[in-house]
């Protein structure tokens, strides 16, 4: 699979992230990157505790992970429970979480495949 591919496959923007870093190994460098990422996990955990700061700073840090990677799919599920968790409102973000989830397994399956 080429980097092309996995970028639709994981509903990406390929262009925006060509353009952001010019080349296709840098992309997928810091693609790869992404699977060892905390940020969904401590998402995870911290929804389950129902810590809302916590939960707020990482949703909001996978988001900008998954902006900067253009991960669009993921980035647009994650930044509605980015501003719920902001507002410090845990239970709709609790409701898109299986959204979040889907997403990001759809991103590392990609990822893998690469």
């Amino acid at each position: 699979m080429t980097i092309q591919e996995c970028y639709e496959a994981m509903g990406g923007n390929y262009p925006q992230a060509l353009s952001r870093l010019m080349k296709d190994d840098l992309i997928k460098r810091f693609a790869l990157k992404f699977l060892t990422d905390k940020s969904y996990d401590n998402l995870i955990a911290a929804m389950a505790a129902h810590d809302t700061d916590t939960a707020f700073r990482e949703a909001h840090t996978l988001k900008g992970v998954c902006r900067n990677l253009a991960f669009d799919r993921l980035d647009s599920s994650v930044s509605e429970i980015t501003e719920h968790l902001r507002a410090g409102n845990l239970a709709p973000a609790q409701e898109m979480l299986p959204r979040v989830t889907a997403d990001y397994e759809l991103v590392v399956a990609a990822l893998k495949q690469l």
